[in-house]
């Protein structure tokens, strides 16, 4: 398991423990974990934004820390929420991130997160032209979703 993948599921964990609020000293959580301080602020900055599901604040100095809020929403509203956080594009990473978050949020089921997952993946666009692949993409998965609200 990669250094990222840590410390995302621990912060996950966190969130889990305290309903969908953990407030973070990074410094600590580096050393907790046996990583750099950047480390941490790159799983926050790419895993736990508003696209996905969370708020972030933070507040530097001394006694700072950085508070995530999971956004708890009702599905068709989460749902919305992540159509209207899409875009022009999207690629299969994003795509892919976003759907194993609706998952984990049990904003979707386990079988629709697996035909999302093989509708967004790179087979499914091999007869479209590179440069026009995230776009596709991003008017199927928003098209898919909407059938979902």
């Amino acid at each position: 398991m990669r250094m990222s993948d840590i410390v995302a599921q621990y912060i996950l964990e966190m969130l889990d423990e305290a309903d969908g609020n953990a407030e973070i000293r990074r410094n600590e959580l580096a050393s907790a974990l046996g990583c750099v301080p950047s480390q941490i602020n790159y799983v926050i900055t790419s895993r736990f934004t508003p696209e996905q599901g969370y708020i972030v604040e933070s507040r530097r100095g001394g006694g700072g820390y950085i508070r995530i809020t999971r956004i708890n929403s009702a599905p068709a509203n989460a749902i919305m929420h992540i159509i209207n956080a899409v875009g022009n594009r999207l690629d299969k990473v994003t795509s892919e991130v976003m759907i194993n978050n609706m998952l984990l949020r049990s904003i979707i089921s386990e079988e629709t997160a697996k035909l999302l997952l093989a509708s967004m993946s790179e087979r499914s666009f091999l007869c479209v032209p590179q440069q026009y692949r995230d776009y596709l993409r991003a008017s199927l998965f928003k098209n898919m979703l909407l059938t979902l609200v």
